[in-house]
């Protein structure tokens, strides 16, 4: 069976392509300011929203994208109340995340509420309104990173650095973890809640390892992204593999694979 003529495949194909796109954008500032638990936070939260949702009635994955958002706000408020324990704050939001997200899930046992396709992802079950949404975040990521780049470029060297250049230090935080809770929350139906996170900064670990200069390391991440999301669609699809899984251990062997020949190819010019 041909996968690329089912309609199911290709709306998963162009939601993970979308999600390849903008996660590495976000993640690369991200990790520069080893903040890259800040994914893994963002999902849990996320999650205790589209429990909400479920409760509720609501559209499930809207509703976790405002929670990703409140989120991250609360995250930026704890981190200005422990300055010198910035990574503070990831963990009790993270804490908090998951206490509600299992509550909630509790709450609803007697629902229709599919715990596992938020927690692993279900990419092949996107719906029309899922890719629009999808979309519109993918833009709006795309708009903020390419407008603010110099901005997110000095905060993420040196904080205070840009702080002491006059930029709006504060508002750059809030808007660098709201934009990276608008990516965590369309992109768990996708690769699931558990490995979300993996977009953001496995990506961005194999382009640090071959990449040279900020820009060049960037769009270096987002080749790998788009790579390990169609290698990993693809294989799971002919395989009949969970689809997240299938992708994260796509973008883990082709770390390692960076790796190994990074290092081969030091050891010939060594002994040259």
């Amino acid at each position: 069976m041909d996968l690329f003529a089912l309609d199911i495949f290709r709306r998963a194909l162009v939601g993970g392509l979308l999600i390849g796109l903008m996660a590495p954008l976000v993640g690369q500032f991200i990790v520069l300011r080893r903040l890259s638990l800040l994914g893994d936070t963002l999902a849990h939260t996320s999650v205790a929203g589209v429990a909400l949702g479920f409760l509720a009635g609501w559209y499930p994955l809207g509703l976790g994208l405002a929670f990703a958002v409140l989120a991250a706000l609360a995250i930026e408020g704890l981190r200005r109340q422990y300055r010198s324990y910035a990574e503070l704050s990831i963990a009790v939001m993270m804490a908090g995340g998951m206490a509600l997200a299992s509550v909630l899930f509790t709450a609803g046992r007697g629902f229709n509420m599919n715990v596992n396709e938020y927690l692993f992802g279900s990419i092949l079950t996107l719906s029309w309104r899922d890719l629009w949404l999808v979309a519109g975040v993918t833009l709006a990521v795309a708009l903020f990173v390419a407008v603010f780049f110099k901005e997110l470029f000095v905060l993420a060297l040196d904080e205070d650095a840009a702080r002491v250049a006059g930029l709006p230090v504060r508002v750059l935080n809030v808007a660098l973890t709201v934009t990276a809770a608008l990516v965590v929350s369309v992109a768990i139906k996708i690769v699931g809640a558990l490995l979300v996170s993996a977009l953001m900064t496995i990506p961005v670990a194999a382009s640090l390892a071959v990449g040279r200069g900020f820009r060049r390391t960037m769009a270096v991440a987002v080749l790998y992204a788009e790579g390990g999301v169609l290698i990993g669609l693809v294989l799971s699809g002919l395989w009949n593999l969970a689809p997240g899984g299938t992708v994260v251990l796509a973008l883990i062997a082709m770390l390692v694979v960076t790796l190994l020949a990074r290092k081969l190819r030091s050891r010939l010019l060594a002994g040259r």
